[in-house]
């Protein structure tokens, strides 16, 4: 396989784990015309947030546009854009990525790419051009599970299965930690993809980020201390989390943005048509080819990989 391949498989799992894991602090498209409504207070904002997690919970999967752009970090610079449905319940994904993080496979790079979550298997097609490299299997497939079931190390599948669904967190998750903010805020009504929506902020701290994540329980009580300590090193203190309420109590869009000291990270989600039915299929067996398999075939544990 051309190193491009590898290149672009890499590029797509970063871009999705990012992406999906927390669904870039933007302004709304406009403010809402009229009287502005009475700021809400602490309490009134819990209420609406919750009351949406509920909803978001229940509807199970929604259409989705994500965006996500990263500035100031070289070479790994760049934006990337997704858009598909996305369920919750169970943690299924069937997106179409583009945008210019995919060009740095490479100058044969494609435009776009097709992936698939799917039983904690993630399939990328990687195109016709790479098939041709693959015995004319188009799709790579991550199984996450197999994997960890072969290392034999509980362990070692608790944390790399959770990482898996981790990469799906879903919009209903989002505002369940927002519940944990205590600066959480009324911003007012602003129109978002033509709707009318209430815009609201809050701001989550690095240990509440890591609290949320199944896998850092895993870690020791020194491990988890030495991971903050080193995250901090970096510039990162937590997120600014954004999110817009539309009328009928979903949440129109969510933003998210991060600083560090190599760049900033931005990304947005729309959603739309919640309870949509996410019938996620995966690609014919005889069109993927399994990626931990040829890690193994070149001298690698699973657990390596």
């Amino acid at each position: 396989m051309s190193t491009s391949t590898w290149k672009r498989a890499g590029i797509a799992l970063t871009a999705v784990a990012v992406v999906t894991g927390i669904a870039g602090c933007q302004d709304g498209d406009a403010k809402a015309g009229g009287a502005e409504p009475k700021a809400q207070s602490h309490g009134d904002v819990t209420k609406v947030i919750r009351a949406a997690y509920e909803k978001t919970s229940a509807a199970k999967a929604a259409k989705v546009k994500m965006t996500m752009s990263i500035e100031g970090a070289g070479a790994g610079s760049g934006t990337i854009e997704m858009t598909g449905i996305q369920g919750w319940a169970p943690a299924v994904m069937d997106i179409t990525m583009k945008g210019s993080m995919l060009g740095a496979g490479g100058p044969d790079s494609p435009q776009q790419m097709h992936m698939i979550m799917l039983d904690q298997i993630m399939y990328m097609d990687m195109g016709a051009q790479q098939a041709a490299e693959m015995d004319g299997k188009r799709w790579m497939k991550l199984d996450m599970k197999a994997a960890a079931d072969a290392s034999g190390d509980k362990a070692l599948r608790k944390q790399l299965t959770g990482g898996l669904d981790n990469m799906n967190q879903d919009p209903a998750q989002q505002l369940a930690l927002l519940l944990d903010s205590p600066d959480l805020k009324h911003l007012g009504a602003e129109k978002v993809n033509g709707m009318e929506t209430q815009h609201y902020k809050g701001t989550l701290t690095l240990e509440q980020m890591l609290k949320a994540n199944e896998s850092s329980k895993l870690l020791s009580k020194e491990d988890h201390d030495e991971l903050i300590a080193n995250v901090k090193k970096l510039g990162l203190k937590g997120y600014d989390t954004e999110f817009w309420v539309a009328e009928d109590g979903y949440p129109a869009r969510m933003d998210i943005g991060m600083t560090m000291a190599q760049g900033t990270m931005k990304m947005r989600a729309d959603y739309s048509d919640y309870g949509t039915e996410a019938a996620v299929q995966a690609p014919p067996a005889k069109d993927t080819v399994d990626l931990f398999e040829m890690m193994k075939d070149f001298g690698k544990e699973p657990g390596q990989a």
